[in-house]
């Protein structure tokens, strides 16, 4: 307990901790560890999963739209709604691609 105290009032570990470029510095790390890093891992993931799109696949779009790809025309989709009944929409407009446990 003593020897704690003496490093303290030493400027050891102490005054390294309180400085404030030091501080900053873990501020940050925390900042990129919680937030930039979790969001750029969602982007990779979606950017693959756009990717990886074809015909025939059931998906998602932003505004709630459920449909099936009927088609590519560049960096559109031709989503097939219903019967006789096709959409063009922006590829990024889709969320997510619907699995067979998502249809139960």
């Amino acid at each position: 307990m003593i020897f704690a105290a003496t490093i303290f009032q030493a400027g050891g570990l102490g005054s390294a901790l309180g400085s404030p470029l030091i501080m900053m510095v873990i501020v940050m790390g925390i900042f990129y560890v919680m937030l930039i890093l979790p969001q750029q891992r969602q982007r990779k993931k979606t950017a693959e999963m756009l990717g990886a799109l074809k015909t025939g696949d059931k998906v998602i779009t932003n505004a709630g739209i459920y449909g099936t790809i009927n088609g590519f025309d560049g960096e559109t989709v031709i989503l097939k709604i219903a019967e006789q009944v096709k959409i063009r929409i922006a590829r990024s407009a889709i969320t997510q691609v619907e699995t067979i446990e998502d249809a139960k």
